[in-house]
């Protein structure tokens, strides 16, 4: 059973480019287009794992990362936050928040999927 994985992006090219990687690794990928979908998505549909943007327009990827990660039902999700900000500050603000991991965009297709291989084990 192939691992299911939201990504959340208000960039719909983003996320095209994300998702051709992802299946091409054998991962189910849901949309997600805003962090307030995220959370409700993650809530609904408890992914594997969340691939989260940073900038987002009313909630962005910090405070759906918080949310997400701070409610008993969706805590135990990982959270890899993908994101074109690349200051070491958005990457330590990102772990306050609950995020298990910080990827630059564009993302490179074998760290992403070494990066998911590595919490979900070699044979995912």
């Amino acid at each position: 059973m192939p691992k299911t994985i939201l990504v959340v992006d208000d960039s719909k090219t983003d996320f095209l480019y994300v998702k051709n990687i992802l299946d091409h690794g054998g991962y189910k990928v849901v949309y997600a287009p805003s962090g307030k979908d995220g959370v409700d998505t993650a809530k609904e549909l408890k992914p594997d794992c969340i691939l989260m943007d940073v900038v987002m327009p009313e909630m962005n990827g910090f405070q759906a990362t918080r949310a997400i990660s701070r409610q008993a039902e969706t805590a135990d999700i990982p959270v890899l936050m993908l994101s074109s900000k690349s200051q070491q500050t958005d990457k330590v603000w990102a772990e306050r928040q609950g995020a298990t991991d910080y990827l630059v965009k564009p993302a490179n297709p074998k760290l992403l999927l070494s990066k998911l291989r590595d919490l979900f084990g070699p044979n995912s």
